[in-house]
């Protein structure tokens, strides 16, 4: 792909962004998802390869389904109230059908199954873009509406997405697919929080854009793409990997990490509104994502001496990682290890 086609592309990538959250007219908003939607697709399929190409279609069955379902929601709240704008949704059909929309647009649980087989067919650029860039609008949405969403729907499908993110990713070798069902979990803990603090919301997007960011640079420099990979990266980069296994353990939620802290006041927020059994039900998922985590960081900090086996590793290659290109994209969440608990 030519410099000036990546270069339309990204533009339109931000450009749809920045009209979805901008906007408060509901023909603007599924403008720019419209936008976002048709940027990402020649990127995404543009290995021409089967794989790639067959990804490309199930993300835009998939998002042209959702922004029907948006327009269509819209629609209907127009027609029962007289108005376009966002922050008047007061149609409980309407409400229902958006929050669908959108939790297909993000990759909630159960309208979840394009995300894992659309980043494992993606280049890991492509899915770093998928799993954090993407998330800006329909959550732009979400967090203006939050006073107008179904608090039900949203807590239902945030249980079953953290259930699912955990317990999907046991069985997963490849580093796209963790991260997919990564991404999964932590959306049901946003989706947890939306109607009863946006601000935590907030937060919580803006550590898991900072994390997710830093994983998915690691796994580029590292050109990790299964467990396998992780686990000869120490022959290459003993601090790359270092770093990788430190930000793998936040992603988890293990304290005093600093993905310890949204996790801890959306479970403090929860208990606080008597919603303990959600809250439980979070904390027990959040066990099974920290342990395919756990299994991810052990593998790739395990350093194989060149005599102890034929086969042909990294290590018998020269690293060409920069170091200049490691200094900027450094995992930024570690600078807030030190000042987490005094955050909470």
């Amino acid at each position: 792909m030519s410099p000036t086609t990546m270069t339309i592309l990204i533009s339109s990538l931000a450009t749809g962004t920045i009209i979805t959250a901008s906007s408060h007219h509901w023909l603007m908003a599924w403008v720019g998802l419209e936008m976002n939607t048709l940027a990402i697709i020649p990127m995404i399929s543009k290995q021409h390869h089967p794989r790639a190409t067959e990804a490309a279609t199930k993300y835009f069955l998939t998002q042209a389904a959702a922004s029907a379902t948006i327009l269509f929601s819209s629609t209907t709240n127009a027609w029962q109230t007289g108005t376009w704008d966002i922050t008047n949704m007061t149609s409980p059909t309407a409400n229902m059908l958006l929050t669908m929309a959108l939790a297909m647009k993000l990759g909630l649980a159960p309208m979840h199954f394009w995300l894992p087989e659309v980043l494992q067919g993606s280049t890991i650029k492509t899915a770093l873009i998928i799993t954090t860039w993407q998330k800006l609008a329909p959550m732009a949405l979400i967090f203006t509406m939050s006073n107008a969403l179904p608090t039900t729907a949203l807590l239902t499908m945030a249980m079953i997405s953290t259930l699912l993110g955990g317990w999907a990713g046991l069985n997963q070798t490849q580093t796209r697919k963790i991260m997919a069902y990564s991404s999964i979990a932590h959306l049901g803990w946003m989706a947890a929080i939306t109607t009863i603090m946006p601000n935590i919301l907030t937060l919580n997007l803006v550590l898991y854009l900072l994390m997710t960011t830093s994983m998915f640079y690691t796994l580029i420099l590292l050109n990790s793409k299964n467990i396998k990979d992780m686990a000869t990266s120490p022959t290459t980069s003993p601090t790359t990997t270092t770093l990788a296994m430190l930000t793998l353990l936040s992603l988890g939620g293990l304290p005093p990490l600093t993905g310890f802290m949204p996790k801890w006041l959306i479970m403090e927020e929860l208990t606080t509104q008597n919603l303990t059994t959600t809250a439980t039900i979070l904390a027990l998922s959040a066990l099974l994502s920290l342990f395919f985590y756990l299994r991810l960081s052990y593998s790739s900090t395990i350093t194989l001496a060149p005599n102890t086996t034929t086969t042909k590793h990294k290590w018998r290659f020269k690293p060409t990682i920069n170091t200049t290109l490691l200094t900027v994209t450094l995992p930024t969440s570690l600078l807030m290890l030190p000042i987490t608990p005094m955050i909470c």
